[in-house]
């Protein structure tokens, strides 16, 4: 079961192991607390596995303990706890509370594991990728037929290896980015029609991950229900050629704006026309690094239109820009991440 959400009272977990056991909320709490245990006893269970632990509120514990008392000493049932909670590093998760000096949690703590009472579950390793692409290939195969994912094993592990994503080094793959990148995939193939997945679409399902992985994608618009008069407003403002938005920090902070140069083919420009989809993207290049390399000029990944950057707030923010329309090669030195999985200085 899962550790009950925004409630800390220890009815919300003990409703969850009446509706795991499959039986019927009625009457008070008080009534079907002692009760629990025997239906436990009842129905066979040999261990209780909570998801979310790290979620799991004193009272919640407290519950816990009561439980698995009753059952070893009202039905010399021993009862088993796996406690599955997310860490980071070498955090270990409720150590704080099981620290404690109570009693209560001298006592808990002592029927952990002897050898191992903290266990952690590691990232995948290229073989163990291999094997999960094969199970997916069974669990989509009536969608995608022709589908297989095995062929790509070691590039998908590579690119999920990537410093971003695997910032400890660690050389394992989570399987939360594993599942976003072939889902992704599958979703782009299942809209084209086709029935196995291309190279291209996992590398720019991988390319996502990697370059937009703190992307921030800034929404902003009036909206169809927004009052007309706020959209005649806004409607104004753009036909003056600026932004709304970015002409009122212009006008009250000049100061803090993105200095942006554009090249002589690119300056005409309709404040009509569709915007990139990388406008006003957060770019992930590191900061040390582009202090450093002495170039300024960013390419668009999206359209290859270029721009003079300089960080804001400590902030890289690509501004708003039309698509180019004629994809002519783009020359001079300049921070690049077009076709790649990371931004580099890419031209001579």
């Amino acid at each position: 079961m899962v550790a009950p959400k925004n409630n800390d009272d220890e009815q919300a977990l003990g409703d969850q192991f009446f509706t795991a056991l499959g039986i019927p909320l009625r009457g008070h709490w008080r009534t079907r607390k002692p009760k629990l245990m025997g239906h436990l006893h009842q129905y066979g269970t040999e261990c209780l596995i909570v998801d979310d632990a790290h979620d799991l509120s004193l009272e919640h514990l407290m519950l816990l303990k009561e439980v698995t008392d009753q059952g070893r000493l009202s039905y010399d049932h021993p009862l088993g706890l796996c406690l599955v909670a997310a860490g980071r590093g070498a955090t270990i998760p409720l150590k704080e509370t099981l620290d404690l000096p109570d009693p209560t949690w001298l006592q808990f703590r002592r029927r952990f594991d002897k050898v191992e009472p903290f266990c952690r579950v590691v990232g995948h390793t290229s073989e163990e990728v291999r094997e999960i692409l094969a199970a997916l290939e069974t669990v989509y195969q009536q969608l995608f037929p022709q589908l297989n994912l095995r062929q790509w094993a070691g590039t998908i592990y590579t690119w999920l290896t990537h410093p971003v994503l695997d910032p400890t080094h660690s050389g394992r793959v989570t399987m939360d980015n594993l599942m976003k990148l072939v889902t992704t995939a599958l979703e782009w193939t299942y809209k084209a029609g086709e029935t196995n997945v291309r190279a291209e679409r996992l590398k720019s399902a991988a390319e996502l991950l990697v370059l937009r992985h703190d992307t921030l994608r800034i929404i902003d618009g009036a909206g169809p229900d927004a009052p007309i008069e706020d959209r005649d407003g806004e409607t104004k403002d753009r036909a003056n050629g600026k932004e709304p938005e970015l002409q009122t920090v212009q006008e009250k902070e000049p100061q803090n704006t993105t200095k942006t140069v554009e090249t002589a083919e690119e300056q005409v420009q309709t404040s009509t026309s569709p915007k990139c989809t990388f406008s006003r993207m957060v770019d992930s290049i590191d900061l040390k690094r582009f202090a450093g390399s002495n170039v300024v000029v960013v390419e668009c990944p999206d359209c290859s239109r270029t721009r003079s950057l300089s960080p804001v707030n400590g902030i890289l923010r690509f501004p708003p820009h039309e698509p180019r329309k004629m994809q002519t090669e783009v020359h001079g030195k300049r921070w690049s991440a077009k076709g790649k999985t990371d931004w580099d200085v890419v031209g001579g």
